[in-house]
C-alpha cells in the first residue's frame, strides 16, 4: 500500500501489478463512512476477488472530527444530536427529503480525484466502479447521478436515500448502470425500509440492481463481500 494526494484528496492505493497500487488495470473506489479513520475499508481489497491487476483506492474524508477514538473521517458534518434524539424517542431516520449540507462540496472533491485519476493513472472510466459504506455509499450515489462519465459499476454499502427530489430526474440517465447494494435488516442507523425505496428507485428508473439483504446491522459481513467479489469479476470482465 501507498499513501498519495490525488485530486486534493488523500488516498491510500492498493492492488494493481505492484501491491500499491501500480499499473493499467481496472480501478475500484471506495469510499468510508462517517466517522470512520481514513483507512477503514483498505483491509477490503484482500478479501476480493477481484479481476487480476484491479487497483484499488481509498479517499480520506476532508474533514477531520474530534471524537475521542484516534482518527475519524467525514464527507460532511451530521448533526449528532438530532441522530441521538431520534434514536431515543424510536423515530426512524428518513433522510429522503434532505440534501445534506456540504454534500455538493465533497462531491466536486471526488470528481477532482476521478478526473485526476483518468489522466494520472491512466484509468479507464470504463473499467472503474464507484462505492462506499454508509455516507460514502450516499456521496458514491450522488456522484455517479450528477457525473455524466461512464463507469463499470456502483457499489452502494449500506447506505440510503437522500435528495430525493434531485436525485430521482438524474437517474434514468443512468439506465443500465449495474449496482450491487446490500443493507443490514437489523440496521440501527439507516432503516432497512429506506434502502429498500433507494433500491426501487434505481430499478425502475432502468438501472440494474444487484440487491443483498442481510441479517444484521450497520457492516458489511462476509456474505456482502462474496457478492461484491462476483460483482466486481462481472462489472471489470475482459
Amino acid at each position: 500500500m501507498r499513501q498519495d494526494t490525488i485530486g486534493g484528496l488523500t488516498v491510500r492505493l492498493t492492488g494493481g501489478t505492484d501491491g500499491h497500487g501500480g499499473g493499467h488495470g481496472p480501478v475500484v473506489i471506495l469510499l468510508h463512512g462517517f466517522g470512520a479513520p481514513g483507512d477503514d475499508l483498505v483491509p477490503l481489497w484482500q478479501y476480493l476477488d477481484a479481476p487480476r491487476g484491479t487497483r484499488f483506492v481509498f479517499p480520506v474524508g476532508p474533514l477531520s472530527l474530534l471524537m475521542g477514538f484516534g482518527e475519524s473521517r467525514a464527507w460532511w458534518m451530521l448533526d449528532l444530536d438530532r441522530i441521538t434524539k431520534d434514536r431515543e424517542a424510536g423515530r426512524p431516520r428518513d433522510l429522503s427529503q434532505e440534501i445534506p449540507k456540504g454534500l455538493a462540496e465533497a462531491r466536486e472533491k471526488v470528481l477532482a480525484l476521478l478526473h485526476d485519476l483518468d489522466h494520472r493513472g491512466g484509468a479507464d472510466p470504463k473499467k472503474m466502479v464507484l462505492g462506499g459504506f454508509s455516507q460514502g455509499a450516499m456521496l458514491a450515489c450522488d456522484v455517479a447521478l450528477r457525473s455524466p462519465r461512464p463507469l463499470a459499476g456502483l457499489v452502494l454499502l449500506s447506505g440510503t436515500l437522500v435528495s430525493q427530489r434531485e436525485w430521482e430526474p438524474l437517474m434514468p440517465k443512468r439506465k443500465g448502470l449495474r449496482v450491487l447494494q446490500s443493507h443490514g435488516n437489523q440496521d440501527p442507523l439507516l432503516p432497512f425500509s429506506q434502502a429498500e425505496r433507494l433500491r426501487d428507485l434505481l430499478t425502475g428508473a432502468g438501472m440494474v440492481v444487484d440487491w443483498n439483504s442481510f441479517r444484521g446491522g450497520h457492516e458489511i459481513p462476509d456474505a456482502v463481500l462474496n457478492r461484491l467479489s462476483t460483482f466486481l469479476r462481472t462489472v471489470l470482465a475482459g
